[in-house]
């Protein structure tokens, strides 16, 4: 009672507070738009989309270093989408993504094309294509190609781009949403339940579903009441990692400022800890905080743009492993259930990759592989077992019995700990 009382209260004093993320916060946004622009300048991986679109999404930039990234998605993370379509793979979240950013820059989508079965077709014909048959898929299987995240993606980057969405297009994601199958693994998805908000509020605003009006509008009310349902004493919806797209799609949705007052402090919060030190991170919550969402846009002009992000130079900062060893059990659980134990000591703030890298070289059993990701690297194989997405599995990752919400490169050990990684489908 007294915690319903308590948090109560906190509701009552954010419908009091205006949803402004700037004035006394103006330092906290610059601090992460610069920290967003320095992880431009990392070698690893492939130029990342989302942090591109948050950029051009922020009220302050740095357009040297924006144009700059923009070339390399138009190079790179462009011949990488080409390489999958060619070899027949699913692209639809990365696709997505590439048009959003493209979009954010003002930059003419139909003179970006790809080629497959020997045909060169612009980069929208082919995201509807992808959509298609994303649709087809969950016609007889009863679920998508990819998932419904990448689905509701390409509803949104179609949407956003001026392109009329499928109506049973639109149809497969209003009834994934009443039936509740924005599923993660056993927990309910926040990050696919924000998606396919934003998705479908872009869908209503352009007055394209001539399905059943009535319909959407029952579907985008439930999303946004599962989305506030789901936010926590301290404000976060789900966990830190998927407020800012949570708040995004309350946003997009017509929210009023008391809805996202209380998880806006709580990033702002979370910011200043740390928290969002992964560039995706930033990149889904930066827009949040500056009330922006991805249906900004098909707004955006791109003129008299500031240009006076400047990164002052910066000493990388040497640190040195910690003398202090803490021991990490490590327990697999392959898809059949059996099981296998490890144990490692490693040095106090390692993360929990370079924990899994040194239990490798001790050569008692273990392997691992890991591939890339826009969040960074994840495991693909433990002990030659491999979890495909292909196959709906992947490895779920938990310490002490709670499910990890960072991922490898970025979870730090910091105690004595049981590690858990279980070959899991969704």
């Amino acid at each position: 009672m007294l915690a319903l009382v308590i948090i109560t209260g906190l509701l009552a004093f954010a419908s009091s507070k205006p949803c402004d993320t700037e004035g006394s916060n103006s330092e906290l946004l610059l601090t992460l738009n610069r920290n967003l622009v320095r992880s431009l300048e990392s070698p690893e991986g492939l130029p990342n989309p989302s942090v591109h679109l948050a950029l051009r999404l922020s009220h302050h930039h740095n357009q040297a270093k924006e144009t700059d990234h923009l070339n390399k998605l138009k190079n790179e993370l462009h011949n990488d989408i080409q390489t999958s379509l060619s070899n027949g793979q699913a692209v639809t979240g990365t696709m997505a993504l590439y048009s959003l950013a493209l979009k954010s820059s003002c930059y003419d989508l139909n003179t970006i094309s790809f080629t497959a079965n020997d045909k060169s077709e612009t980069l929208l014909t082919h995201l509807k294509r992808q959509m298609e048959q994303e649709k087809e898929h969950i016609a007889f299987s009863h679920r998508p190609l990819t998932n419904y995240y990448q689905y509701s993606l390409g509803v949104l980057a179609l949407c956003v781009s001026g392109i009329r969405v499928n109506n049973h297009v639109s149809h497969k994601l209003i009834k994934a949403a009443e039936n509740e199958q924005f599923i993660h693994g056993e927990t309910e998805s926040i990050d696919t339940n924000a998606m396919a908000g934003m998705a479908l509020q872009c869908v209503k605003n352009s007055g394209s579903y001539a399905h059943n009006s009535e319909e959407l509008d029952l579907t985008l009310n439930k999303i946004k009441q599962k989305l506030l349902a789901s936010r926590r004493s301290d404000g976060h919806i789900g966990n830190e990692f998927s407020t800012g797209l949570a708040v995004q799609a309350l946003l997009a949705m017509g929210s009023e400022v008391g809805d996202c007052s209380v998880s806006i402090e709580a990033m702002r919060t979370a910011a200043r800890s740390n928290t969002y030190h992964n560039p995706m991170a930033i990149s889904q919550t930066l827009p949040a905080l500056q009330r922006k969402t991805y249906l900004s846009v098909k707004t955006l002009d791109c003129l008299n743009e500031d240009d006076t992000l400047v990164l002052e130079p910066v000493n990388p900062a040497v640190v040195l492993p910690s003398e202090t060893k803490v021991k990490v059990l490590v327990e697999v659980v392959t898809a059949s259930g059996a099981a296998a134990a490890h144990s490692v000591d490693v040095p106090k703030g390692s993360s929990l990759l370079e924990a899994l890298e040194l239990l490798e070289r001790k050569n008692v059993g273990f392997t691992f592989q890991k591939e890339s990701s826009l969040w960074g690297p994840f495991l693909s194989a433990v002990n030659g077992e491999q979890a495909r997405q292909s196959d709906r599995r992947y490895w779920h990752l938990s310490s002490d019995g709670t499910a990890l919400t960072e991922g490898v490169g970025d979870f730090k050990i910091n105690a004595t700990q049981k590690i858990t990684i279980k070959n899991t489908s969704y």
